[in-house]
């Protein structure tokens, strides 16, 4: 039997949205007299609970707003749930925003060292490994520029080229595969089906049903933070698209959260 990677127990994540926001100064020095702020709970997730075993590929859809970047923000470590279980077995490598992890004033080759740090793992290991991430990355003579001039394919390239060079046990990945060019997102479906033949756990978020088809034979359909469905990929796929063209189907758009 396979081991679990990844257990979610009724998760809730709430957070707490403020209504309004002061556009002066003297409204500002209001704020700070009045007896309560006007906010409200927003529930991203309500009550999620599913489980991820080791070697799966498994797609995460939904409208925007549904709750999909925010799971993966929980198994990631950014999020702390508001209640419920979440237990995450192994090293996580995530792809989740653009540039997250990266210093903008530090160089590429700076950058490597700093994201594998983070991870866990010595100077000296990530120095071993940049050859291996540069090669694959294919940023050339701007791996030694301050990454706050790359473009977003640079970015996605490196980011790409590092949480997968690092051999997690699991990768995630939000869309960003989408920024790079054609040529590029077959080098990284080529680098997935690798990690899916040697046994890796991936959680993938697309909106691209043609890449979740391809590349996930599982799939979770999140909607308004409630998971409706936890099956195979052309059947969650073929609901989510019946979602989408309900008619007098209201979705709640999630608020921006940092």
């Amino acid at each position: 039997m396979r081991a679990t990677r990844i257990c979610f127990q009724n998760v809730v994540q709430c957070f707490r949205v403020i209504r309004e926001r002061p556009d002066t100064l003297r409204e500002a020095f209001a704020h700070l007299f009045r007896s309560r702020m006007d906010y409200y709970n927003f529930e991203a997730l309500q009550g999620v609970s599913f489980a991820i075993h080791d070697g799966e590929v498994v797609g995460i859809i939904g409208r925007n707003g549904s709750g999909k970047s925010t799971i993966l923000k929980i198994i990631a470590g950014v999020y702390r749930p508001t209640s419920g279980i979440v237990q995450i077995s192994g090293k996580v490598a995530a792809l989740i925003e653009l540039g997250a992890g990266f210093h903008p004033d530090l160089t590429g080759r700076e950058n490597i060292v700093l994201n594998g740090l983070l991870l866990g793992l010595s100077r000296r290991k990530m120095q071993a490994l940049e050859k291996q991430i540069l090669h694959f990355a294919e940023v050339g003579e701007f791996i030694d520029s301050p990454i706050k001039q790359y473009s977003s394919g640079m970015f996605m390239r490196l980011g790409f080229a590092i949480a997968t060079e690092v051999d997690p046990d699991i990768l995630l990945i939000d869309e960003i595969l989408a920024v790079g060019d054609a040529a590029f997102q077959q080098k990284c479906s080529a680098r997935i089906d690798d990690f899916r033949q040697r046994g890796k756990t991936i959680v993938f978020v697309s909106h691209d049903m043609g890449a979740i088809r391809q590349l996930c034979r599982r799939v979770l359909l999140v909607h308004n933070g409630v998971l409706l469905g936890d099956g195979p990929a052309d059947q969650i796929v073929a609901r989510y698209e019946e979602l989408l063209h309900k008619p007098g189907d209201t979705v709640i758009s999630a608020p921006a959260i940092p």
